[in-house]
Formats: structure tokens, C-alpha cells, sequence
């Protein structure tokens, strides 16, 4: 009986040693999948070292929007010997794997990278099947359970571009079988070879004549692999865009290009993983129009429709000078930010605590990882919210702000400005590795969304009261804001308690009256500050089941809500995006009705949970944690979901997948 194929759903990995240039591979498959219109979700995942261990990249297709990976396979595409190891037995039973037969004899022991914990579970899964630990023997299982096997001969692929490009040794192209195993993939796809073509001349635009080598000896690959495996029961055909302009972006990238188009002129950064992705990406798009290009065609050629601006990024000695660098550009008017990683973050303290008694508006993007101390610097984990809110001695208030996806780190790269300049205060934008590393299609950011609020500011000189007070009491809290150096204005700034002009002062009267119009400036944040950036809620709002997340769980909880829907589950979603001031009254409205409340977080210490029942005094009844270092896949939360509405869940799950 013939299978019905499967168009347009498909979730493929390649991994290989670091340094190979996986992600190279990875983004000519995403680039080329996405140029066919397909929708396009990347989770990449890397050791902490340069070259040698092992990463990958899975890359998911639709033919509608994905926001999140799985952990299922349905084309795993290989060059070494360890990828098989690893990821095989993840494979669909109508799946495939692409291999090279030259490593089919490579024994499991031969592979010194691969941790002994997974090496155990490697033989014990071979011997109960009773047979050999070669990758061959791997092999030989799936193809068992239906499998298709597809090798390719990657040395002779080589050897021919060689001997086409008199090229005298083959270790000069060796990184071509990358492009081998994206070339076979798309073959045994029966995807269209041109929008490989075209996405290998756009990532080596700047090596054109490497690129064009890459595109004819891919083409071999391809068009071996093509013809042999039309029965394969997964395609990829090109979809109509149907007008709609698409992006295929890291989170990182959308978060520095949405800091840019904020208005943000200075940017500090110590290197740190995942973080300096962003600091990089502005770096390489630092000269930015200042002004629309002119309807005019007199205006045309002229200096004025030539302007453009710039953003100036700095790497510092490090991070403490990263922070005092950005509150000092901030002090001279412009918007400025720093970007750190956990261990950055913590030399950080004494800086964002001068920011916070000075009244600075200083904005910090923080890219949470796995901790404590250096911990796993490249894996993932939402274990900083308790000590973003917290950070530094005494009661210093900031606004954090944490985003979900793609689109909202876009936004709130831009928002954390008019929150930091509003309320003259330190505004945290959380964000985690997950959304930092990962990549997916999503419509063009509409620049005209994106709005300047300055505040209280002042632009054109001194009018009010002389003298000038920086830290004027006011009714709001908010004090009118000069700069250093602006006309008609004068005053200090200092780490100590200090009056209204900034002269030090310990007079128990004033550190009242100080204190009170810090703390002011939250409660008039909390007024203001529209709910829809505060919380969202998805599904159904009268379900007995809510779940209640932040940050980048979000895509996996609603793709997994849809999955469940399906099965005729519904499930109720509470987003938090703004976590400091706390939106008491919309958490405790979307949950005050719910018989089951399911709080998800990536960390050990259910620190969302805890927070929403400090300050609501509602408990959830369900913890849905995962601490190994990689993000939750909507698999896994499905299944979390499905035993609780099943009622037969313990209170805490954790979840354990990961490779």
C-alpha cells in the first residue's frame, strides 16, 4: 500500500564537529527552504569550545507559521561518524539518513567525543538488538524498523570537483561535504536545486567563484540522489508568498536591529556567549539612514538625502567597564545600552546600582544561560529572573521586560529605550540562548511601528525654577532630565544618598523622600504601561487548565496547544512579558477561575512560580520545569500537557530530553 506523502512538514538536522561549518549547512537548507516560501524554524545547539566536539542544527519546514523545534527526526543528514551516533535513533520510522558508506565501519569506541553516560546507552540499545557497536550496526536497526538509507560517496563527489578545479589536494575543499549533505537532502526531497543555487550564492556572495564551486559540485550530490528515492514519503514543494514579505533571522539579530532602529547611538559589550552575537551583528550594520529617502528627485543627490548616522559599539577591557561606559553615554543624551551574558551580569552590580540612585536610563539586554558560575556557557536556561530583579544591594528600582519570540525581541529591543528614558530608570531585557541562537522566518518588522518617547527631557535650555534640580520631587516621581552640559543646568551626580540637586546628603527626611520618588517612578510605570505589553493570553479563556510562562517557552507551549486542541484538549496560555512592576491584576484575573494552573519555566527553582504567588497569592498546581541545558520542545510539553488534563501528572515534571 502505497503512504501518503507528507508536503511541506519536515523536521531535519545536520550536526558534525565544531568548526565543520554546520551552521554554514544549516543556513543554506533554512535560506533555500525559505526562498521557496516555506516557513523556516532553527535550534541550534554547540558545545563551549572552538573546534572538535560535536553541534548541530535542526531545522523545521511548514507550509504555515512554527514556532518552536521537536525531537523527532524525519531526515537527519550526516558526514561523520558521531552524528550518526547521536541522532539515528531519533529518526522516524519513514524517515531517512544520509551518510557517508566510508564511515559505515567506524566503531562506537573510535568516536572519543561522545560521553560515556551516551556510549553506555549506545551499546546497551545495540546488544539488545544483538548487534555490533559499529555505525553500520546503528544503521542496520533503523533500517529495520523502515528507515531509508542514503549514501553518499563523499570522497568521489570530492575527488571529481577536485580534478574539474585542478585543485591538487583534496583537504583544500574538504567543508564541500557539508554542502553534499544539504544537496542530498533537497534530492531525496524533490525540492527544486535552484533555491539551493540561489541560497549558496547569497551566504558566499563575498566568494563568488567559491560559491560557484560549491553550486556545481552540490549538483552532483543532488541530482545522484534525486532519481533513486521517489517513493520517499516526505517532499518539500515551493508555496506563493502571497504577497506577505518574509526575514529569516536569529533572535539576536532582530533584537540589535530593533535596538538600532530605537534610536540606540551607543552600544558597549565584553565578549560573552550567547550575547555578543548581538553586539557582532550591529557591528557589521553599524551606518544607518538618519533621514527617509526624498520623493524628490532634486533631492535626490543632495548631502541631506545622503545623511546617515551611526552607531558607535564599543568592546570593553570588561563588563564593568561595559556598564559604566554605557550610564556614561547615557548621562550625555544618548541612548545607550550594554549586552551581557549571567557571569557578565554579575560584575555588573555596583554599575547598575550607581545607574539606579542617579536616575540613569540605562538599558541592559541580559542573555540568559546555563549557570551557576560559567556553568554550560553555551546551553540554555531561564534561571536569571530572580536575580535580575534583584541584583545589586538596596532597593533599586528597574523595569524587566521579557520577551517571547522573534517579533517581541524585535519590539522590545526598541520599547526598553522609551521605558528606560520615561521613567529614568534601568530597564532589563530578558532574553535567553534560546531565542539568541535560534533562527526562523518571520514578516518584515514595520519600522513605523516603532516609536521615540524621550520623556521628561529637557532639549532647549532651563525655564523652570532655578536653580536647576536634577532630582526634583514631583508627584510622579520623574524629575525633568537635562544632560551634562546643557545650557542653563547644573548639577551633580554621586553613589551616595543624595538632595535634590545631587549634593550627598544622610538626613533621614531626604533618604525618605528619595527613596519614595525612586520607587514613584514603578507605580506610575505600572499605571501607564498598556496591558498587551504587560501579559498576553492565547486559547481559551474559560478552560479549567491554564498554563502560565515567559520568555522563549512561549512558541513550544503554542504549538503544543495546538497539537493538543486537535485531540480535543484545550488549554488556556498566560504570557508575562512585563515581570517588573509585576501586573498583579491581569495575573490574577486570567488565573483566578483556573482549576489547574501549570507554571513552565527552563529552570531548577520555579522562579515565575514563586513570584506569581508572592505577589497574587495564587500557588500553581503543576510545575513543568527543564534544567538539562536545552530548551523544551513542544513534544515534550504536549506530552507534560496531555497527562495533566488527563489527571494522572505529579505536581512537578521534569523534563529531560536533549542530545
Amino acid at each position: 500500500m502505497t503512504q501518503t506523502p507528507t508536503v511541506n512538514d519536515l523536521a531535519w538536522i545536520v550536526g558534525g564537529a565544531q568548526g565543520s561549518g554546520v551552521d554554514s549547512s544549516a543556513t543554506v537548507f533554512a535560506r533555500a527552504a525559505a526562498y521557496g516560501g516555506l516557513h523556516v524554524f532553527g535550534n541550534r545547539e554547540y558545545y563551549s569550545n572552538i573546534m572538535g566536539e560535536h553541534s548541530y542544527f535542526q531545522v523545521r519546514l511548514s507550509g504555515h507559521p512554527i514556532r518552536s523545534h521537536v525531537d523527532t527526526l524525519n531526515l537527519l543528514a550526516t558526514f561523520d561518524a558521531e552524528t550518526v551516533f547521536r541522532h539515528a535513533r531519533n529518526v522516524t520510522d519513514d524517515g531517512a539518513i544520509i551518510y557517508d558508506p566510508g564511515l559505515a565501519g567506524t566503531k562506537l569506541d573510535d568516536v572519543p567525543t561522545i560521553e560515556a553516560r551516551l556510549r553506555a546507552d549506545l551499546q546497551t540499545y545495540l546488544v539488545a538488538r544483538g548487534l555490533g557497536f559499529t555505525i553500520q550496526d546503528l544503521l542496520k536497526s533503523a533500517e529495520d524498523r523502515g528507515v531509508t538509507l542514503v549514501p553518499v560517496p563523499y570522497t568521489r563527489l570530492l575527488s571529481e570537483v577536485a580534478d574539474e578545479n585542478h585543485i591538487d589536494q583534496l583537504s583544500k575543499i574538504s567543508r564541500m561535504v557539508n554542502m553534499f549533505a544539504v544537496a542530498s537532502s533537497f534530492g531525496i526531497l524533490g525540492y527544486d536545486y535552484e533555491m539551493m543555487a540561489r541560497a549558496l550564492r547569497d551566504v558566499f556572495r563575498a566568494k563568488a567563484e567559491v560559491a560557484e564551486m560549491n553550486v556545481r559540485g552540490a549538483k552532483k550530490a543532488y541530482d545522484l540522489v534525486v532519481a533513486k528515492h521517489l517513493a520517499f514519503p516526505y517532499h518539500l514543494e515551493p508555496i506563493d508568498f502571497r504577497g506577505e514579505r518574509r526575514v529569516l533571522m536569529t533572535g539576536a539579530q532582530a533584537i540589535g536591529l530593533g535596538k538600532v532602529l530605537g534610536g540606540m547611538r551607543v552600544q558597549t559589550y565584553y565578549p560573552i556567549t550567547p550575547a555578543s552575537d548581538e553586539s557582532e551583528y550591529i557591528e557589521a550594520n553599524q551606518i544607518v539612514d538618519s533621514r527617509a529617502p526624498s520623493a524628490d528627485p532634486a533631492e535626490e543627490e543632495s548631502a541631506v538625502a545622503k545623511e546617515a548616522g551611526s552607531v558607535l559599539v564599543m568592546q570593553t577591557e570588561d563588563e564593568i567597564s561595559a556598564v559604566t561606559m554605557a550610564i556614561g553615554a547615557a548621562l550625555t543624551g544618548a541612548r545607550a545600552a550594554t549586552c551581557t551574558s549571567g557571569p557578565g551580569f554579575c560584575l555588573m552590580m555596583e554599575g547598575i546600582g550607581w545607574a539606579g540612585i542617579n536616575e540613569v536610563p540605562l538599558v541592559i539586554t541580559l542573555y540568559q544561560r546555563a549557570g551557576p558560575s560559567t556553568g554550560m556557557p553555551t546551553r540554555h536556561e531561564q534561571g536569571d529572573l530572580r536575580f535580575a530583579l534583584h541584583a545589586g544591594h538596596g532597593d533599586s528600582p528597574r523595569i524587566l521586560l521579557a520577551s517571547g519570540d522573534f517579533e517581541e525581541a524585535f519590539h522590545d529591543g526598541a520599547k526598553a529605550f522609551n521605558y528606560a528614558e520615561r521613567y529614568q530608570t534601568t530597564v532589563i531585557h530578558l532574553v535567553d540562548k534560546a531565542i539568541a541562537n535560534s533562527n526562523g522566518t518571520m514578516p518584515t518588522f514595520d519600522p513605523d511601528q516603532v516609536r521615540i518617547d524621550r520623556g521628561e527631557m529637557i532639549t532647549d535650555g532651563w525655564s523652570g525654577r532655578d536653580p536647576y534640580k536634577r532630582f526634583a520631587f514631583t508627584e510622579s516621581g520623574v524629575s525633568p532630565r537635562a544632560v551634562v552640559g546643557h545650557p542653563g543646568t547644573m548639577f551633580w551626580n554621586t553613589g551616595d544618598e543624595h538632595d535634590e540637586m545631587g549634593h550627598i546628603t544622610e538626613d533621614p527626611v531626604l533618604r525618605n523622600l528619595m527613596m519614595e520618588k525612586r520607587e514613584k517612578k514603578l507605580e506610575l510605570a505600572a499605571r501607564e504601561i498598556p496591558e498587551g505589553e504587560k501579559v498576553n493570553f492565547f486559547g481559551d479563556r474559560t478552560a479549567g487548565t491554564v498554563v502560565v510562562s515567559w520568555g522563549s517557552t512561549k512558541g513550544a507551549i503554542l504549538d503544543a496547544m495546538d497539537a493538543l486542541h486537535a485531540e480535543g484538549i484545550k488549554l488556556g496560555f498566560l504570557q508575562i512579558r512585563l515581570v517588573n512592576p509585576f501586573p498583579v491584576e491581569a495575573v490574577t484575573r486570567a488565573l483566578a477561575r483556573a482549576k489547574s494552573i501549570v507554571n513552565v519555566e527552563m529552570n531548577f527553582g520555579a522562579h515565575m512560580g514563586g513570584l506569581i504567588r508572592e505577589r497574587t497569592g495564587i500557588e500553581p498546581t503543576h510545575q513543568v520545569l527543564k534544567y538539562n541545558g536545552r530548551p523544551m520542545s513542544s513534544t515534550e510539553l504536549a506530552a507534560a500537557f496531555r497527562a495533566i488534563a488527563k489527571g494522572n501528572a505529579p505536581r512537578k515534571q521534569v523534563l529531560t530530553y536533549g542530545v
